[in-house]
This record gives structure tokens, sequence and C-alpha cells, in this order.
């Protein structure tokens, strides 16, 4: 990686940590700035809008969202040792930002505005459910799970478990939020166990 390469992917780390605590419309460059200690000017180089900003910002939550979650997970064996291990990834993915899941910031941030961020927010997010749909589906072929489980309709489980647990530990500083999604996914996984 080029010096000019880590620079940028070092303002993007910043970015990250500053979106997952304010969000996506409360990231500025001027903020940026006063983070990086980098001025306006040579951030505004790298980005050119707030919108730029914005949008490679959510692209560099996706090389960490794979990073944290998706390559530790397929390491594990296919099959419900792999589905397992992707829910495990997600609750250690709630803890690598200050401010939590950063998809989660933006989904209430842009689930109604339509746009470039709207779109693109919205493709990851089609991307993790076909991922998590596709690893229910080795668990199926493993002889994990139930020949007639739906692998979409499991995404859906999985991923509205991950939403509460979100909450739970959030915003209602529950401290058996991680107690409390590990049973509630056991009792997910079991609901399709061959």
């Amino acid at each position: 990686m080029s010096k000019g390469e880590q620079t940028k992917t070092a303002i993007l780390d910043d970015a990250l940590q500053i979106a997952s605590r304010v969000g996506f419309e409360g990231l500025t460059i001027g903020q940026l700035a006063e983070a990086t200690g980098m001025s306006k000017s040579g951030l505004f180089a790298h980005f050119r809008s707030k919108e730029q900003l914005q949008l490679q910002t959510l692209e560099h939550a996706r090389r960490w969202f794979i990073d944290t979650v998706m390559r530790p997970a397929l390491d594990a064996p296919r099959g419900e040792a792999r589905v397992r291990a992707l829910f495990e990834s997600w609750l250690k993915w709630e803890d690598v930002l200050d401010g939590g899941c950063v998809y989660v910031t933006a989904a209430v941030e842009y689930d109604d505005r339509p746009g470039l961020m709207r779109e693109a927010l919205a493709r990851h997010q089609q991307d993790w459910l076909k991922s998590i749909a596709t690893i229910a589906g080795t668990a199926i072929a493993e002889g994990d799970f139930r020949a007639d489980t739906d692998p979409d309709q499991f995404a859906f489980e999985f991923h509205a478990l991950t939403l509460g647990f979100h909450q739970f530990l959030r915003l209602l500083d529950d401290d058996l939020a991680v107690r409390r999604a590990r049973s509630s996914f056991d009792r997910l996984v079991t609901c399709y166990h061959a």
C-alpha cells in the first residue's frame, strides 16, 4: 500500500468511527479535519463533497465488516458451525466501532431518503442478507438444517435478532443483551435443526 493509500485508509478509519457515533449526516469534513489534524482543504482534495465522504466511508465500513464478520465466519466448518460463527462474529462487530454497528445508524438516517447513500446502504444490506442465506444453505446441504428450511426466512430472522440485540445493548444498556441474544439465537437454530 502506498503512503497516499495508507493516509486515505487512516482518514477513513477516523471517519468511520465518527459516523458510528454521530451518523453519516453528522459526519463533516470540518469534524474529520479536527479528528485527523488535517486541513479542511487537504481533506476536500480527497473527497470533493460531503456525499463522497459519506459514500467512501460507507464503502470503508464494508471492508471492515468483511474482515470482522465474514472472513472469521468463513474460516469455520461448513454447516451449523459456520452459521454460529457468523452470529458470534456479528456480536463482535457491535464492539468494533465506538458507536456500534454503523449500518444500524445509517438505516435510521436513510431508510426513507432517496439518493446514493440509500442505494449503497441497501446494496450492502442485501449482500449481507444473501450471505446469511447462503451460509444457511450450507447448513441445509450439510444436513444440519432441515431440507425444507427457507434460507431467506432464516436470514430475515437472523438479521432481526441482530437489530434487536443492537437496541438492547446500545439504547437500553441491558447488561444481559449478549446472553439474551445468544439464547435467542440458540432457539432460532434449534427451530431449523434436521
